[in-house]
């Protein structure tokens, strides 16, 4: 079994971020996986349900990378929601 923050399948789009002034680009699962479950700027607390939701999408993406489709779309949704888009 993989863990999600290893992986390296890719989303089915590129998420280019910029936070404090710094550019982030996110193509992967483990990239994403690491973005929201690791120490950083942004408070995901506030946006709980879409981030549960998008934390469960992409370790699903981890064990079958066909569900890079509904990763993506999740985690579209919890960037969006937190202004990050």
């Amino acid at each position: 079994m993989t863990r999600a923050s290893d992986s390296s399948t890719l989303l089915r789009a590129s998420f280019n971020i910029k936070l404090n002034g710094q550019r982030i680009i996110i193509a992967t699962v483990g990239q994403a996986y690491r973005f929201i479950t690791g120490p950083g700027p942004v408070e995901w607390m506030e946006y709980r349900l879409f981030h549960a939701e998008a934390k469960a999408s992409l370790e699903a993406a981890t064990e079958n990378g066909m569900l890079n489709i509904q990763a993506t779309q999740a985690l579209r949704t919890l960037f969006a929601r937190a202004g990050l888009l």
